[in-house]
């Protein structure tokens, strides 16, 4: 659904016949199985913790949310006022306003608590049913790393959510505005780390959660880069009663979700999971999933990195230029192979527990390297411009002793290995 807070620009879609459609620089596709979107396999689910299905009605009178009408929401952004505008997405338009922190009332703007405001757009390409999605999702699920939802708007044929504010936009933004500053490479752990914690929040839970839309203009960022999950409009109940997936009409962003979704329209927790592996990549290497005016295989991020992914020597290949190599090798290495692991073909990818622990143990700063140990691999230079050779697979770290390796790399089998030594 795009990133709400920002001035970015994403679109996702529901489409009725197999095709691709590009919509404000992103490309989705979609794919309709011709079903009522629940499972042919699977009985009904049992109600757990998110009681489904829940009435519009009992959605909508949820305790913990405040139902704010339209003038209202009008005084809070004065009238909604151009210069308030936060972003547009599939969604409509976002806004800034301000509330009472306490009793929720609009105040003048410059007081009280900063909102963001989303109007749902007549033209857009989300819906009411969206719209409510998001407010079942939000109104019950609470997490350090999920946007708090304050309330909504249901007046007429406007619809509208109210969010807490996040100033520092979306991950979007800070890794492919061009003239930016650069993220350091503890703020880009630290992210990764976070946005997985609201994944693996998402999973765990007595009735599943599958957020099925995880890419970089949907994680916000707080005044201390603190990363919340946000657009849950597209979010489904999980697989329940012993059922290993969910049949439903295949709905996300082209270049974040999993292949064996776009092909069988099969939703398990291991889409996430393949989404959070291109969101890593993207972290990483500064690089859009999808970048179409580039050549050949680099056109798609994933296709173009994951030989480089597992071999020590071609990792400084795939990292982000713009951090100039201030950033530790084992780490690197890490969380290049947590990306593989991410992206393999889903009965080799991890859960996301599996990826929190690993992300855990990434090193946030660059180590010092002694006189009798490898140096780093030269990530801010092009393969083209130095002339040092790559440092030996058998890296060593600040003490002489050779680096580990990574929590995940384990996992790669030897055809991954060997698969890496076709492509150097």
């Amino acid at each position: 659904m795009g990133n709400c807070f920002t001035g970015s620009h994403s679109v996702n879609w529901c489409v009725q016949t197999p095709r691709q459609i590009s919509v404000a620089k992103e490309t989705v596709v979609t794919r309709s199985l011709g079903n009522s979107g629940k499972s042919d396999l699977c009985p009904a689910p049992i109600p757990r913790s998110l009681p489904t299905p829940r009435s519009e009605h009992e959605i909508l009178s949820s305790s913990n949310l405040k139902s704010f009408n339209l003038s209202e929401l009008q005084k809070a952004t004065r009238n909604f006022l151009p210069e308030f505008l936060l972003g547009e997405g599939g969604f409509g338009l976002v806004y800034k306003g301000w509330v009472n922190e306490r009793t929720l009332s609009a105040v003048a703007p410059g007081c009280g608590m900063v909102i963001a405001v989303k109007r749902l757009s007549p033209d857009g390409y989300q819906g009411h049913k969206e719209w409510l999605a998001e407010v079942n999702h939000l109104s019950q699920l609470h997490h350090p790393n999920l946007v708090k939802l304050i309330g909504y708007c249901l007046d007429g044929d406007n619809r509208m959510l109210v969010y807490e504010y996040m100033p520092n936009g979306s991950l979007e933004n800070h890794l492919f505005t061009k003239g930016g500053e650069s993220l350091s490479w503890a703020t880009r752990v630290k992210i990764a780390l976070e946005a997985a914690q609201g994944l693996n929040f998402l999973h765990k839970e007595k009735q599943q959660v599958i957020y099925r839309d995880f890419k970089a203009s949907n994680i916000l960022l707080d005044e201390e880069f603190n990363a919340k999950l946000s657009d849950f409009g597209l979010a489904k109940e999980g697989p329940t009663a012993g059922c290993t997936h969910v049949t439903t009409q295949v709905l996300g962003t082209y270049g974040y979700a999993a292949p064996e979704y776009i092909a069988t329209g099969r939703l398990t927790t291991k889409c996430d999971v393949y989404s959070f592996g291109v969101v890593l990549l993207e972290i990483i290497s500064g690089r859009r999933a999808l970048e179409k005016d580039r050549v050949g295989s680099e056109q798609n991020l994933v296709e173009w990195a994951r030989p480089y992914l597992c071999d020590r020597r071609k990792v400084f290949r795939v990292m982000d230029t713009s951090m100039e190599g201030q950033y530790p090798q084992k780490g690197a290495y890490i969380a290049a192979a947590i990306a593989y692991e991410c992206t393999s073909d889903a009965k080799s990818r991890p859960t996301m527990a599996e990826v929190v622990s690993a992300l855990e143990r990434i090193p946030a700063k660059k180590q010092n390297f002694t006189s009798n140990s490898d140096p780093p691999s030269p990530a801010h230079m092009s393969p083209a411009r130095h002339s040092r050779k790559p440092s030996s697979p058998n890296a060593r770290d600040s003490t002489g002793s050779p680096l580990p390796p990574p929590p995940m790399v384990s996992r790669v089998s030897s055809k991954h290995e060997e698969d890496s030594r076709l492509h150097r």
